[in-house]
């Protein structure tokens, strides 16, 4: 996670501006009466055009994010573990000691997923609440939020209060806008089957991860000849994950993939390495 923290500082993504959809394609029609009941609340789920809102990427953002998470840290975590255990020797231990990181590990990292995952489906659930009260109980406050919401567009003043009105003029859409727009919340945060996918995800990362630098061990009996194998594998690993994530969210690029790769393998070698030289430090 520090890992994807740092890369994000050092290497920024350039963000692409956010589109307002047409209201057919994402609100359609507004129907109050069957949409919205008596007291206040949608007569069913909230419910999303894929063909407005789809992502321009080609595997879910979200779970690019989660994978990315767990195999950083499982690339680096246990390679700093055994590389440290490697100076006593025993290659056994080395194994062992891995191995037991990589479970503890695995659990830990998917359980943060997991409770990440409820957090958000909770927090959605209460702005969605808050916001369906506003919209219901103050239609003025209601417009004023769309109203602010789209004026750095730089709207003239007729053109904003006829686009609030119009959208302001159904419930629906202006709770929809709102979560949307406003408080930049997709419907798909509201999924809680979101919570297991994440958790697996991170947690199947941080094993194959981990994994990676590990085995070695497995097959060379000499410690400090399979830590350099170790050393080269990760290296690899880190390079083919950078430009595979990089290739999997669009990006048609070869030399962008290609960057992506080498600076993915150099924050993870210069991650791995510092905390192998804590782990040396400390022994001496």
């Amino acid at each position: 996670m520090a890992l994807l923290y740092i890369k994000n500082i050092i290497f920024p993504a350039k963000k692409k501006p956010v589109l307002l959809p047409t209201f057919k394609q994402q609100y359609g029609t507004c129907d109050t009466a069957s949409e919205i009941s008596q007291d206040g609340s949608d007569s069913s789920t909230l419910r999303s055009d894929t063909g407005s809102f789809s992502s321009p990427f080609r595997v879910d953002p979200r779970i690019i994010a989660d994978a990315t998470i767990g195999l950083s840290d499982g690339l680096t975590v246990p390679f700093a573990l055994t590389a440290g255990l490697s100076a006593l020797g025993d290659t056994k231990l080395v194994i062992y000691a891995g191995l037991a990181e990589l479970c503890a590990g695995a659990l830990s990292m998917g359980l943060g997923g997991y409770l990440g995952g409820v957090s958000e489906a909770q927090a959605y659930s209460a702005t969605l609440a808050e916001t369906r009260k506003i919209v219901n109980q103050d239609p003025e406050e209601a417009n004023q939020i769309i109203k602010s919401t789209v004026d750095s567009y730089g709207l003239s003043e007729d053109v904003l209060e006829a686009f609030a009105t119009q959208i302001n003029s159904c419930p629906k859409r202006s709770e929809t806008f709102i979560m949307r727009f406003h408080h930049d919340l997709p419907e798909s945060q509201a999924d809680a089957s979101r919570a297991y996918v994440s958790a697996v995800t991170i947690a199947l990362g941080y094993l194959l991860g981990g994994l990676v630098p590990l085995t070695p061990y497995f097959f060379v009996s000499n410690n400090q000849t399979a830590l350099l194998w170790s050393i080269g594998v990760m290296a690899f690993a880190l390079f083919v994950f950078g430009y595979v994530k990089t290739l999997l969210v669009g990006e048609e690029k070869r030399m962008l993939c290609v960057k992506a790769g080498l600076q993915m393998m150099v924050l993870g070698g210069v991650a791995a390495g510092a905390a192998m030289g804590c782990v040396k430090a400390i022994g001496s």
